[in-house]
């Protein structure tokens, strides 16, 4: 490969092409020469050599630690037997039971720290919206002869706390609703009438008339009022009517 070139009145000039010397290759071919693009070539090949030099290098480093090892399937046959090994060790020690056990023991402790909390606060939670119901109840201070403390040991049970309201079911299991309100869950009141109404012993609980406003806190079975719905009468086991009805109690709709 040689410079193309003229002669001009003597004097020697190279040939340039869009800035470029051309040259004359051995197969007579000319072709322009970028010095620049030339430069940046050799660089970006000197940057990969680098490259793959430095990675031959840190792979012959990693090699060296092997470098006792004649035969890889074997050494990898041996490593799978020692970890083998070393998970039966661990199982016939017992250490995996243990650990498991541990972990059992620590989850169980914290699940039943959290049950206690939540029955903790669900009883305050209970005691206040609906024993304090039963204790400010207009209902049993003008309608009951017992203390409210015995009405919520009988009834307490049928009332519950859904979504931050207290509601009264019956014996059944059906939400008690309002007969003043259609469609509207009963309030606390009006639900303990309902429920007392339908108590076969209520004549045991009920003031009797005329004693309603205080003074004497005699119950109707007392004062010789005793009377049971048709529904709870028919509910009752051949013993249990006979007993009602040996008792003159009065049977109502």
């Amino acid at each position: 490969m040689k410079l193309k070139t003229i002669d001009v009145n003597g004097t020697t000039y190279a040939v340039i092409e869009n800035g470029n010397p051309v040259y004359v290759h051995d197969d007579g071919k000319e072709i322009p020469f970028d010095a620049v693009v030339s430069l940046n070539k050799i660089s970006a090949l000197n940057g990969e050599a680098k490259a793959h030099r430095e990675a031959k290098e840190k792979v012959e480093a990693e090699l060296k630690k092997f470098a006792n090892i004649t035969d890889p399937a074997k050494a990898i046959e041996a490593l799978d037997i020692v970890t083998k090994l070393d998970q039966k060790k661990l199982i016939d020690a017992g250490e995996v039971d243990k650990v498991k056990a541990e972990i059992t023991k620590v989850y169980q402790t914290q699940v039943d720290t959290a049950k206690a909390e939540s029955e903790a606060l669900k009883s305050q939670l209970y005691n206040e919206m609906i024993g304090g119901r039963f204790n400010s109840s207009k209902y049993i201070k003008d309608k009951v002869a017992i203390p409210p403390d015995f009405v919520q040991s009988r009834f307490g049970s049928s009332f519950k706390i859904e979504d931050g309201k207290v509601v009264a079911y019956d014996p059944s299991g059906n939400k008690i609703y309002s007969r003043a309100k259609p469609g509207e869950i009963a309030e606390f009141d009006e639900a303990l009438e309902f429920l007392i109404d339908n108590y076969p012993q209520k004549d045991y609980i009920l003031k009797a008339s005329g004693n309603q406003g205080g003074g004497a806190q005699q119950s109707r079975h007392q004062a010789g009022q005793k009377t049971m719905k048709r529904s709870f009468f028919d509910a009752l086991g051949p013993l249990e009517k006979q007993a009602a009805l040996k008792d003159s109690v009065r049977i109502t709709d």
